[in-house]
């Protein structure tokens, strides 16, 4: 290969990064910034940010910000991760069905969405007595083994902000400071557990993963709690097993042809 071209792949590789970089830096500032203002959060020139904006708003990737200058994540990118998070749930079907097969429990994929958790996909155990719930509908993060492994994936403060978003809305009493303890246990062991918090007779074990796009997604296994304790044992070596698939999988990149 000819060292220009050598020279040109790896330019071409520091402009995407880059770009990486500023859609992240808006990620964390949904009302927008100025061209200043992601300058100074990524330290980069300001040119040089101009630039890589100009060219993200042509791919509708971010969106000129109407209400206060500057501009904000476009709606290219929503389509983007809708996208992003079939192929997620396309990804983990055979390895939730793995997971039932070898439990004979529910298995659950769910995605963190502010500080609530959407189930987007499930496959449902073979007792006859078991848990099941809806594709789409919204869970808790503080008291489900689903929410409580995503928020242990965040930076602490991220993740006491959003328990403490839920308990305002919710109402729910929360002590912080216990709370952060669930939460660094959850990070020593990788996984998260739920014993009756969430709903009465339903206990829960979960893990959770980023996927390619970014987005933290957990699968949990909720059981009816007057038989988890003599399940517990299978189910967390069952739930480790298949978080190293899902390890291998998302950390999977195409090989240059």
């Amino acid at each position: 290969m000819k060292s220009e071209e050598i020279d040109s792949g790896r330019s071409g590789i520091q402009v995407i990064s880059r770009a990486a970089t500023v859609l992240r830096s808006l990620k964390e500032h949904p009302e927008g910034l100025s061209l200043g203002q992601i300058a100074s959060e990524v330290g980069l020139p300001r040119s040089t940010v101009q630039r890589i904006v100009g060219a993200l708003q042509t791919e509708r990737l971010l969106i000129a910000n109407m209400s206060g200058g500057g501009v904000r994540l476009g709606p290219e990118l929503g389509a983007l991760a809708q996208a992003a998070r079939f192929n997620t749930a396309e990804q983990c079907r055979p390895l939730l069905t793995e997971l039932t097969q070898a439990t004979g429990e529910t298995s659950d994929l769910s995605v963190l969405r502010g500080d609530k958790m959407i189930f987007i996909d499930q496959v449902p155990g073979t007792h006859r007595l078991r848990t099941v719930s809806s594709v789409g509908e919204v869970f808790p993060v503080t008291t489900t083994a689903n929410g409580r492994a995503c928020l242990a994936q965040l930076p602490r403060d991220m993740a006491l902000n959003h328990a403490k978003a839920e308990a305002a809305r919710t109402g729910m009493p929360l002590d912080i400071g216990q709370f952060g303890a669930i939460l660094d246990g959850i990070t020593e062991t990788g996984l998260a557990h739920d014993n009756d918090e969430h709903s009465d007779g339903i206990s829960a074990v979960g893990f959770a993963f980023t996927d390619l796009a970014g987005e933290l997604h957990a699968i949990s296994v909720p059981v009816p709690t007057s038989r988890f304790e003599r399940q517990k044992q299978k189910i967390e070596k069952e739930i480790k097993r298949t978080a190293a698939k899902v390890q291998k999988t998302m950390s999977a990149r195409p090989q240059p042809t």
